[in-house]
């Protein structure tokens, strides 16, 4: 899952003199510093102040709310079907979410 929007690293590198920004796989990006002709990976700590000023990306709302309609849809379920299985559906999906929620450390 991303946890970043692409436009909050150029804006941090465009603010900072980094150049040339490019992502190498999911979440981690890497550009050239001020003065260097060898790209380096975006500081991990650059990248955790960043999603603590910015907050959620599109895809964890949409992954946010998809949990919150799939838990409202199983206990409207669950209520009338009177059956617990629609619940411990939800969970399983809910616990799968929270779990693509969390960040690698970077």
């Amino acid at each position: 899952m991303r946890h970043f929007c692409d436009a909050w690293i150029e804006e941090w590198c465009e603010a900072n003199g980094w150049t040339d920004l490019f992502m190498e796989r999911l979440n981690y990006y890497w550009a050239f510093p001020p003065g260097a002709v060898m790209p380096e990976p975006i500081p991990g700590k650059i990248l955790r102040a960043i999603k603590l000023e910015k907050g959620l990306c599109e895809e964890e709302k949409a992954w946010l709310t998809a949990a919150v309609a799939v838990s409202a849809l199983a206990i409207g379920s669950a209520f009338l079907l009177k059956n617990p299985m629609p619940v411990v559906l939800a969970f399983a999906f809910d616990a799968v979410t929270a779990g693509r929620l969390e960040m690698e450390e970077i």
